[in-house]
């Protein structure tokens, strides 16, 4: 006779040695072409679930997809396609920095449990001052030249800032002085950026990496005046147009246009926007609660996305996404891929789309009224305070026309 023996196994019988990921503060390093690239970042548990936090600045971003498996940590990064993976070994990670949807631009990425600096530890020591606002030139290696403003404040050796430019900014930058060079870099989850600059005078100069191959040269000089192109300006109807039209799918594949009834006698905000774009994030985290304020007032938006790849499944699900972390109300369309040059196409009635994102604002009776290109974000001080001014001071002029 056969005696069969069956075993329930449990989870919680696990071999004790399965690693963990240590809660605190860790210190991550992005090797980017060949420059550290670091960032902090904090591991918590609460409820059972492991979150992390990506620091840079004042700013914390949440992830709240974080697996641990053997050996092994997934961090899925916020909203975008990307992760980053790692072995564990007690107080050290090495892994990667993954793009799902571009596997050759994968960075390696490696991390330390128990530090807590950038570059050097902060330190109260008399450094040379880099702080002010600087008027600044960034150049690409194919020769475009673009212009930028940079704003920055330090305390010691400890440096926090941004540079503006015509597309957008570069967020929540941070940095030290060391060995009289700044250094500065940023890591959202998406973008992974790092500079070396130097001063001399008033005379700022240096490099900026960001991934596996852009490489800009920074010049510029400290100009209390600096000033950028009005971003009101870069974008516009052609001659003979007033106002825009388009027929693009939702998330269910419904058609939605801004000549729907649902838009009709509405203040109408377009948002040109990509879920890869982190400037694109500040700006929806800034429309979410101002639509739920104003909504009532009489006005709509439509989320245009452009996205990373033409297919319809693979956008929609990234933009599912965005609208679920982010709870947007709004309605949000596929309107193509990230693309500049097609994006351009898709809206022909414009000169160009020159950059994510791009906020067009249409008054009640259909027109075109306002166009910005670019976004000044939190990470810009002054410039996120005179942008919301800006931005409601349109509004509320259109709402008041009959």
């Amino acid at each position: 006779m056969r005696i069969l023996f069956f075993f329930i196994v449990s989870c919680s019988f696990l071999p004790s040695h399965a690693a963990k990921l240590k809660p605190g503060t860790w210190r991550g390093v992005i090797d980017c072409q060949g420059h550290d690239l670091p960032f902090t970042f904090d591991v918590v548990n609460k409820d059972g679930r492991i979150l992390v936090y990506l620091k840079n600045g004042t700013e914390k971003i949440e992830l709240d997809e974080v697996s641990v498996f053997g050996d092994s940590v997934r961090m899925v990064l916020h909203v975008f396609d990307a992760e980053l993976r790692a072995k564990i070994n007690g107080d050290q990670l090495s892994g990667t920095f993954v793009k799902n949807y571009a596997p050759h631009a994968n960075q390696p990425f490696r991390a330390t449990f128990g530090e807590n600096y950038r570059f050097v530890k902060n330190s109260t020591e008399k450094q040379i001052d880099y702080a002010g606002k600087y008027q600044v030139e960034f150049t690409t290696e194919k020769g475009k030249v673009i212009p930028a403003v940079g704003l920055f404040t330090q305390t010691g050796n400890h440096v926090t800032g941004s540079f503006l430019t015509p597309t957008g900014d570069y967020r929540f930058l941070e940095g030290n002085v060391v060995n009289g060079q700044l250094l500065l870099s940023a890591f959202d989850g998406n973008h992974a950026y790092v500079f070396e600059l130097t001063l001399s005078g008033d005379s700022l100069k240096g490099n900026y990496y960001a991934g596996k191959l852009t490489h800009e040269i920074v010049k510029g000089k400290k100009n209390t005046a600096a000033q950028l192109p009005n971003p009101e300006s870069l974008t516009y109807l052609k001659p003979g147009f007033d106002k825009i039209d388009f027929h693009f799918p939702d998330l269910n594949k419904k058609i939605v246009s801004p000549s729907d009834e649902k838009y009709k006698n509405k203040v109408l905000i377009l948002q040109i926007l990509g879920t890869w774009c982190p400037n694109c994030l500040d700006e929806t985290h800034f429309l979410v609660p101002w639509y739920n304020a104003n909504h009532q007032r009489g006005v709509e938006i439509i989320g245009l996305a452009y996205e990373r790849k033409d297919d319809f499944i693979y956008a929609s699900e990234r933009v599912k996404k965005m609208k679920e972390k982010l709870k947007i109300p709004y309605e949000l369309v596929i309107a193509g891929t990230d693309n500049t040059e097609k994006a351009s196409q898709s809206l022909p009635m414009l000169n160009r789309i020159i950059g994510f994102p791009t906020t067009i604002i249409i008054g009640k009776n259909g027109k075109v009224r306002n166009i910005h290109t670019g976004f000044e974000g939190p990470g810009t001080g002054i410039y996120f305070e005179q942008y919301k001014e800006r931005f409601n001071q349109i509004i509320n002029e259109l709402l008041a026309e009959k």
